[in-house]
C-alpha cells in the first residue's frame, strides 16, 4: 500500500488566507484554515503572513509541498534588503485612473499595450500602479509616503511572489524572488505572446529599471520552508482556480466573488485591443484570457440591504417576479473595470409606479449582475473561444435566483462545481505536481451539480440583455466627483 502523500494549497485573496492540506493522488481536502485580512484598497503585506499563520495552525503536519495562489495586480514594491517599503496596492485600488490613460497614450494607443502584453491597461493592472507612486506631487501625508517609496524601491512583486519569498528558509533580500507565467502576465510587463518580460515598459511607467522575480516553469519546485516542505511557483487567482477546476477546452468558468471573472483556457495567446479580454498565461504553460468586471456578488447583497431582506428573501422575490418589466440596473457600485469606468457609478433605468416595487428590484438586480457577465463570455467567444459548458462558481453562484436566469442570459449550458476553495485547491494540485515531476498534473475529481430550473426563456433574455445595452450606451453612470 502506497503511503498518502500530502500538499497544502493556498488562497491569499482580497478578503482571507484559506490554506487547504489535500491528498496528493486524489485531491481529496483533510484539512482547511482560515484567516480574514483587513477590509480596503491598501494593506500592508505583514496582515497576509499574520493570516497566513492563523490559517495554517496545526494544518502543515506531513505536508510535503506547497503553492500560493494568490490575488492578482496587487503592487508589493520592496528595497534592496527586501523591506516593504509601501502599503501593497490591491487590484481594487482604482487611484490609478488617469495615470491608466496617461499610459495608453503614451506607448501609441490600446492596440500597442494589446500587441506589446496582450492586454490593455486599466487601473487593476500592476503597471499603472508603478505610474500612480512615481507621480505623487501633491504636500499630504499620504503623497509624501509615496514619493518616499518610490524613491526607496528596489523590486517590484506581486502578492503571490511575496508570499511564497517569505515562506522560503534562504530568502536573502529580494535575491531569488519567483513567480510564475500565470500571475506575471496580469503585470502589464510580461508577453504571453514572447514568453517574456517587457522591461522597458516598467521603466517607462516608473521611470527608472526595478528587479523583477524570475518567472519560473509551471512545475518548478522554487525553494524551501524552514519545515522542509516544497515550495510550488505558485501563481495568480484566476490561473490556480483554472487548475482547481480542471478547466477543458469548451468550459468557461464564471466567477461571481467579490469581483466577478469569466475566463477559458486556449491553446494560443490573445491579444484584444478593445481591452475587454486581457490576455493571460495560465498556471500549465498555455493561455487563460479573461474578463474581470469589479461589480459582483456585493450587487446582490447591497440591493437586498437596500431593500431590507436577507439574501433568502431577496431570491424569493427576484423569483417572484415574472420580470424585470424594463428596469434596469447598471451595477457598478464600486466604478468599473469592464467597461472601463473606473470613476462611475449604478444607474437605475426605467422607474415607474409599476417598477418601483421590491420583487422588480431584486430582479433587475440579478439580472443586470449578469448581464454583465453575458458581455464577459460573449467577448470571449469574440475572440473565437467555443463556449459549450459554464461552470458557475463563487459565492454568488449560490443564489437561485442566479442560477435560474444564468444559462439564459448566459447562452450556454450552466453547471455548478461544487462549493469548494477552488483556488487554494488549483494551488494545492500545482503543489502536487511540482511534488511528483510529472509531466502533467495530477488528475483530481470536480464533483459537480444541476443548477436551479430555468426561470427564463431565450426571447426573454434577449429582450433583457438588449435594453441592458441600450441603457449602457445611452446613459452613461455619471461619474463621481
Amino acid at each position: 500500500m502506497t503511503e498518502q502523500r500530502l500538499v497544502a494549497g493556498v488562497d491569499c485573496s482580497t478578503q482571507a488566507t484559506k490554506v487547504v492540506v489535500c491528498d496528493a493522488e486524489t485531491g481529496a481536502v483533510l484539512r482547511e484554515g482560515r484567516a480574514p485580512h483587513p477590509d480596503g484598497t491598501q494593506v500592508d503585506p505583514a496582515e497576509w503572513w499574520k493570516a497566513w499563520e492563523i490559517a495554517s495552525d496545526g494544518l502543515l503536519d506531513g505536508v510535503e509541498a506547497i503553492s500560493i495562489g494568490g490575488q492578482q495586480h496587487g503592487m508589493v514594491l520592496l528595497d534592496d534588503s527586501g523591506e516593504v517599503v509601501h502599503p501593497a496596492v490591491l487590484w481594487n485600488d482604482t487611484s490609478s485612473a488617469d495615470a491608466t490613460v496617461d499610459l495608453v497614450s503614451e506607448l501609441g494607443g490600446p492596440g500597442a499595450w494589446a500587441d506589446a502584453v496582450g492586454s490593455v491597461p486599466v487601473p487593476s493592472l500592476t503597471v499603472t500602479k508603478l505610474r500612480w507612486i512615481r507621480d505623487a506631487d501633491g504636500s499630504a501625508p499620504a503623497d509624501a509616503a509615496r514619493r518616499e517609496a518610490a524613491a526607496r524601491a528596489a523590486a517590484v512583486v506581486l502578492p503571490h511572489d511575496w508570499m511564497t519569498h517569505r515562506l522560503a528558509a534562504d530568502r536573502s533580500g529580494i535575491s531569488g524572488t519567483t513567480t510564475d507565467r500565470g500571475d506575471a502576465s496580469g503585470t502589464g510587463w510580461w508577453s504571453p505572446a514572447s514568453n517574456s518580460y517587457r522591461p522597458e515598459l516598467v521603466e517607462q511607467a516608473f521611470g527608472r529599471p526595478l528587479e523583477l522575480p524570475r518567472v519560473a516553469g509551471p512545475a518548478e519546485i522554487v525553494g524551501q520552508t524552514a519545515g522542509g516542505a516544497a515550495l510550488a511557483a505558485g501563481t495568480g487567482d484566476n490561473m490556480a482556480a483554472a487548475l482547481g477546476l480542471d478547466l477543458q477546452p469548451g468550459d468557461v468558468a464564471v466567477s461571481l466573488g467579490t469581483s466577478g471573472t469569466a475566463f477559458a483556457r486556449s491553446a494560443a495567446p490573445t491579444s484584444d485591443p478593445s481591452g475587454l479580454v486581457a490576455g493571460f498565461a495560465s498556471a500549465t504553460g498555455d493561455y487563460l484570457p479573461l474578463v474581470c468586471t469589479l461589480n459582483a456578488a456585493r450587487v446582490l447583497s447591497s440591493t437586498a440591504g437596500l431593500l431590507g431582506m436577507d439574501l433568502d428573501a431577496f431570491n424569493d422575490a427576484a423569483l417572484t417576479a415574472t420580470g424585470s418589466n424594463g428596469l434596469v440596473l447598471l451595477p457598478y457600485l464600486d466604478g468599473e473595470r469592464t467597461p472601463d469606468l473606473p470613476h462611475s457609478t449604478g444607474l437605475v433605468y426605467g422607474l415607474t409606479r409599476a417598477t418601483m416595487q421590491p420583487a422588480t428590484m431584486a430582479r433587475a438586480a440579478v439580472e443586470g449582475l449578469l448581464c454583465g457577465l453575458a458581455d464577459a463570455v460573449d467577448a470571449l467567444r469574440d475572440q473565437g473561444l467555443p463556449v459549450n459548458r459554464v461552470l458557475l462558481l463563487g459565492g454568488a453562484a449560490r443564489s437561485r435566483a442566479v442560477q435560474a436566469l444564468a444559462s439564459a442570459l448566459l447562452g450556454a449550458e450552466v453547471i455548478l462545481p461544487e462549493p469548494a476553495e477552488y483556488v487554494a485547491l488549483g494551488a494545492a494540485r500545482q503543489a502536487a505536481w511540482a511534488l511528483s515531476g510529472a509531466d502533467t498534473p495530477p488528475t483530481w475529481q470536480v464533483p459537480a451539480g444541476k443548477p436551479e430550473p430555468s426561470a427564463m426563456t431565450e426571447p426573454e433574455a434577449a429582450r433583457v440583455r438588449s435594453l441592458y445595452a441600450h441603457v449602457l450606451e445611452n446613459t452613461r453612470p455619471v461619474p463621481v466627483s
